[in-house]
């Protein structure tokens, strides 16, 4: 069991009235969404319909034209990446290859100078988690896609983070390895039960894994609601 987070510390999040344009193209129109604590949610869409650009924008990578982001009642909208205390993984895994499985999960922990005795529980804690608890010393290119996708969503934990957001995490691996790590993240989430928005393709993947999901059409949010009612409820000409 991962113990050192601090579950009263996860954030919800109200998406209020945001809109972005990126020259002349219109990514999101008037979008408004509240995120209860302790959630997965997925969003999903065809491509260009605006879900990795809310993402983008809840982590601070980018800035609204018009619109808030409120995370646990803060007016967050111009915050920088750091005081949100966003934990942000990417499809591509975006390890240091020059560096172990250890040295690329205890990196933000050592960024924020957090004392040595502290980053080996933790970093040995999170290797557990992700099940690979003997493989610290090797390097991403000795890991399967699969692992390195672990190594990524450790990284990302490490610095306990109020909110996780995975852009379209399994995206660049096989089906068999997507179905694994779509139950595995599942578990995870049950286990550290931290405030996580995903972003993905697959409808499929969304159905299994959200408690939750939000599907976008053209910069707007064209259904919301849990699996069952989407499964049952939303036309198949929305799904991606």
């Amino acid at each position: 069991m991962y113990k050192l987070i601090d579950y009263k510390k996860f954030m919800s999040i109200l998406v209020e009235d945001l809109s972005k344009n990126f020259n002349g193209f219109q990514a999101l129109d008037h979008v408004n969404l509240e995120i209860k604590t302790g959630s997965l949610v997925a969003l999903v869409g065809p491509s260009g319909s605006g879900k990795s650009t809310l993402l983008r924008i809840i982590a601070g990578l980018d800035r609204p034209n018009k619109g808030r982001i409120w995370l646990a009642g803060r007016d967050s909208t111009f915050l920088s990446i750091q005081e949100r205390e966003i934990g942000f993984v990417f499809q591509n895994y975006a390890l240091f290859k020059h560096m172990t499985v250890y040295e690329n999960i205890a990196f933000g922990l050592q960024v924020r100078k957090t004392s040595l005795s502290i980053i080996n529980n933790r970093v040995k804690q999170l290797l557990q988690l992700i099940q690979l608890e003997n493989f610290a010393d090797r390097y991403p290119s000795q890991l399967s896609g699969g692992q390195r996708q672990r190594v990524a969503l450790a990284r990302a934990l490490a610095i306990e983070p109020k909110v996780l957001l995975l852009d379209e995490p399994f995206g660049a691996l096989d089906v068999k390895v997507r179905k694994e790590l779509r139950n595995w993240l599942r578990r995870l989430h049950e286990e550290v039960p931290v405030t996580t928005i995903f972003v993905t393709h697959d409808h499929q993947e969304a159905l299994e894994v959200a408690n939750e999901i939000v599907v976008f059409q053209k910069g707007r949010i064209e259904q919301l609601g849990n699996p069952q009612d989407i499964y049952h409820q939303l036309s198949i000409n929305y799904l991606p």
